[in-house]
């Protein structure tokens, strides 16, 4: 469960913010309603780390993707799985 205090606990519990601010997100509300988040630069940094980790991906996958969508189109597909196996194993051969 994310840690949520409202703004006022910025002044009275300082310190216990800012431990949990060590290890995740806290957010501050105002007036009942999410404001702002606070958090240490090291959960910053793993979150930027997280999300590029996570672009880099997509994007891998995306281009596997079109890639697939090509090599179908152009006929280099295997109509069954003995067939793949066996590229499978000349390519690892090859690659030895």
């Amino acid at each position: 469960m994310p840690a949520i205090y409202p703004s006022t606990a910025l002044k009275n519990q300082q310190r216990e913010i800012k431990e949990i601010a060590d290890s995740e997100i806290v957010y501050i509300t105002e007036n009942g309603r999410g404001k702002y988040a606070f958090m240490s630069e090291d959960v910053l940094q793993r979150k930027i780390d997280d999300a590029v980790e996570q672009a880099l991906y997509e994007q891998r996958m995306a281009q596997a993707l079109r890639q697939s969508r090509d090599d179908f189109e152009n006929g280099r597909y295997y109509s069954s799985r003995e067939d793949l196996m066996a590229a499978v194993r000349d390519k690892r051969a090859s690659h030895a």
